[in-house]
């Protein structure tokens, strides 16, 4: 590959990481209302550059929604814990940090498509995948209760991010339940 190809194909990935950097920065605010051209500002690029890297909202929406969605797969990776279930906690702490960021981009994203789009059951059946094995690990290491699913600690979890307020108010109401999953002889006081 030319030496200038590749400067190039290297300077577009940087201007779609810098794009992707300032839309996630501004969509953190969920009262904001943010502009393209707002993006294009933020990120130092000009508007020729953000629509040849994302022609319309949504498929900004979706680059964000999905490297998100990135994250959290590659979270059940490299969760740190020395235990089974501590692997598990940490990631489900991940996966609620996704949840409680991702409502703004997801509520936006579902006013320029539906729920049956692929971006939503793809991308959740993919966290579905990447957070099983840590579930039945926990499990046959008794460490989690064995008549759960992922699917429903994930809603558990899903629901808390829901709950208005902000991190201090949440984080004992997430780690509440995520003391419930412990088996009832781990509950008991020695």
């Amino acid at each position: 590959m030319p030496p200038d190809q590749f400067t190039r194909r290297a300077d577009a990935e940087r201007n779609r990481d810098k794009i992707l950097a300032a839309a996630r920065s501004a969509f953190a605010d969920p009262e904001a209302e943010i502009s393209m051209a707002e993006i294009s500002r933020r990120a130092g690029v000009g508007m020729a550059t953000l629509y040849r890297n994302f022609p319309g909202r949504r498929e900004l929406l979706e680059a964000l929604y999905t490297d998100e969605v990135n994250a959290v797969c590659n979270a059940a990776e490299t969760s740190g814990g020395e235990t089974p279930g501590a692997i598990l906690e940490a990631w489900l702490h991940r996966f609620f940090a996704f949840a409680t960021s991702k409502r703004h981009i997801a509520a936006e994203l579902l006013e320029h498509t539906d729920r049956s789009d692929p971006i939503f059951g793809g991308n959740r059946a993919r966290v579905m995948a990447a957070g099983r094995p840590l579930l039945a690990a926990a499990q046959r290491a008794r460490q989690i209760r064995d008549d759960l699913t992922l699917e429903q600690v994930l809603d558990m979890v899903i629901a808390i991010a829901t709950i208005h307020g902000d991190s201090r108010y949440l984080e004992p109401i997430l780690q509440t339940a995520l003391d419930g999953l412990r088996p009832a002889a781990d509950m008991e006081p020695s």
